[in-house]
């Protein structure tokens, strides 16, 4: 498929970015074929309007399109009708992402953006490093320098992990089977030999990671996942917070999981999950547009 050779050979995408982009590119011609009732060819995308790129993306949305998923959505269209010739491209802005408030990642979106990162990696051992990293800010909330701070001598990992948070406090936190194995699978193809005065994570020379390599990482796989500015190694450590809040997790409780000196410093979980709550309440009761 033309699309496909032109995603990884001209682009260079990622494999998860271009199984995402093909589905896409498959939707909307699918969309458009039951639409228009007829074949869609290129000549036709041609003849792609605003109207329609709109109707699309609302039946998207009905089917439970998030807003971060939704921007990443039109990013592959754009460059799908990019690679088709269309030119100029209709003007469907994204969907506007309220500023002051973090917003979590869903927990599909924080896998897909560890999968994107890890996949866009030189060689292998580095592909299960930043898988294992990433999912580990995730999966346990850590802050990315409290990840690079462990050490060799730490390993193996049982389902709970001491961390050295800030101001050289440890806490303890759990550590899910899913991000173990990822961990030990990191550690079976890395080789450099861990030890006592060894880093956990290695840069790609055998050093200590660098923070903003990850970083750097995460500011291209987010623009190719089509996510928000905002999303950064320590929105998945937000995303890790929220979800746990919005699953009944107490204040104090997870003011020991974040290693927070204080309860006010986690207490901004509550607005991230009460804007949460009003998205959904927006979106399904009928009278929220009228109400104030």
């Amino acid at each position: 498929m033309e699309w496909e050779h032109h995603l990884r050979f001209s682009l260079r995408r990622s494999p998860h970015s271009i199984r995402a982009y093909i589905a896409t590119a498959h939707r909307l011609v699918t969309f458009l074929a039951q639409h228009r009732g007829e074949i869609i060819d290129k000549a036709a995308l041609h003849t792609l309007n605003l109207a329609e790129m709109r109707a699309y993306l609302a039946e998207r949305r009905q089917s439970g399109l998030a807003n971060n998923s939704a921007s990443r959505e039109i990013s592959a269209i754009r460059a799908f009708l990019t690679f088709a010739g269309v030119d100029p491209l209709p003007a469907l802005k994204g969907p506007r992402l309220k500023k002051g408030v973090p917003r979590p990642l869903s927990p599909q979106d924080a896998v897909s953006l560890a999968k994107e990162v890890s996949e866009d990696a030189a060689q292998p051992w580095i592909e299960a490093r930043d898988l294992a990293l990433l999912l580990l800010l995730y999966g346990s909330g850590l802050r990315i320098g409290e990840a690079l701070s462990l050490k060799g001598d730490q390993f193996p990992f049982g389902a709970i992990l001491r961390v050295t948070g800030k101001r050289s406090k440890t806490r303890l936190v759990p550590l899910l089977e899913k991000v173990r194995a990822a961990l030990e699978h990191y550690v079976q193809l890395c080789p450099f030999p861990l030890a006592a005065e060894t880093p956990f994570f290695f840069g790609a020379k055998g050093g200590p990671l660098s923070a903003d390599v990850i970083r750097r990482n995460v500011r291209k796989a987010r623009y190719q996942l089509g996510f928000d500015n905002k999303v950064t190694p320590h929105a998945l450590r937000h995303s890790f917070a929220s979800h746990l809040l919005g699953r009944g997790a107490d204040l104090r409780s997870l003011q020991e999981l974040l290693g927070h000196a204080s309860l006010s410093s986690t207490q901004i979980y509550t607005a991230v999950d009460a804007a949460r709550l009003l998205d959904v309440y927006r979106a399904a009761h009928p009278r929220a547009e009228r109400e104030p």
